[in-house]
């Protein structure tokens, strides 16, 4: 059974005649004969009567005919459903973000995403940057803003939005803020000589850190450990340990401390799987990140 044979079979059923109904198709009426033919092969039943010149619905005909209206009914309405995709951004979408980039970077570009796109269900996650791009590369997100990882699996594509500059910081009455006020210049072996607070292991800020340290030797000991930014800044405000935190998150309760040799900077931006096709709610999302074209695919 397909379309043609269909609207054919419609055709006929309205017409009354194969004659009339080949000269509304702007087909032959051998050609509409052969597809009421084919129909009735591929249902197993009659669908017309051929009385002399004339044609009559029989019961299986007549019956057929209120679901081949509904069946060519649906087909049209899927199609201008398809073709609204044009107009209108809706359905669903499922957006993965780290708390940190959830926080500080995202809140105005959601404000403009739910104002220029209201028909879209927005199903937003927060997790660790991590995990959210484990659950992008098996399927289950569609897109993530995060911090992008240091080591990028092959199935995976990426869009730097915002570099994030990281600090060494401590609380104000922390001995190294006491050594800064001194003029004394922090190193690396001064530096971890104290406790620190750091993400828990696996994670891109702590790789980032270890890596950027491992030049002088030094190993780090941790007093707490935890993923969460702004509970390490808390930690880092009463003096528990020092950190490495992005510097747009340094306020009056602690201070950035300048480490000779040392510089680390994160990359947060967008992910989303190379061989699947995003829905036009992600390509809107993706169109509203700072730094974006219009019609630009991450790369």
């Amino acid at each position: 059974m397909d379309f043609p044979s269909l609207n054919a079979f419609v055709a006929v059923a309205e017409s009354g005649s194969f004659s009339r109904a080949a000269e509304q198709r702007f087909m032959t009426q051998p050609a509409i004969s052969k597809r009421i033919a084919s129909l009735e092969a591929d249902l197993g039943v009659t669908l017309f009567d051929r009385l002399g010149r004339g044609i009559q619905l029989t019961e299986a005909g007549r019956k057929f005919l209120v679901s081949a209206r509904r069946i060519l009914a649906d087909i049209d309405i899927s199609r201008e459903e398809l073709h609204s995709l044009g107009s209108v951004v809706g359905g669903r979408l499922r957006l993965a973000t780290s708390h940190h980039v959830g926080i500080h970077r995202l809140p105005p570009v959601l404000k403009a995403f739910t104002q220029a796109c209201p028909d879209v269900e927005l199903d937003l996650l927060f997790m660790d940057s991590e995990l959210a791009c484990d659950d992008v590369l098996n399927g289950h997100i569609e897109l993530a803003v995060v911090t992008l990882p240091d080591k990028l699996e092959g199935s995976l594509l990426t869009q730097l939005v915002w570099p994030d500059p990281l600090s060494i910081v401590c609380a104000t009455d922390h001995p190294l803020a006491n050594a800064l006020d001194k003029g004394f210049e922090v190193t690396a072996d001064y530096l971890t000589s104290f406790n620190a607070v750091l993400p828990a292991r696996g994670t891109v800020t702590r790789t980032i850190l270890l890596d950027a340290l491992q030049p002088f030797g030094v190993t780090v000991a941790t007093s707490l450990e935890t993923n969460y930014l702004e509970t390490i800044k808390m930690m880092v405000s009463v003096g528990l340990g020092w950190s490495a935190l992005p510097s747009n998150m340094i306020d009056g309760e602690m201070i950035a401390v300048p480490v000779q040799g040392l510089a680390m900077q994160r990359q947060l931006g967008s992910v989303c799987l190379k061989d699947r096709t995003l829905s036009r709610a992600a390509l809107a999302f993706l169109e509203l990140l700072p730094g974006s074209r219009p019609g630009r695919v991450p790369s």
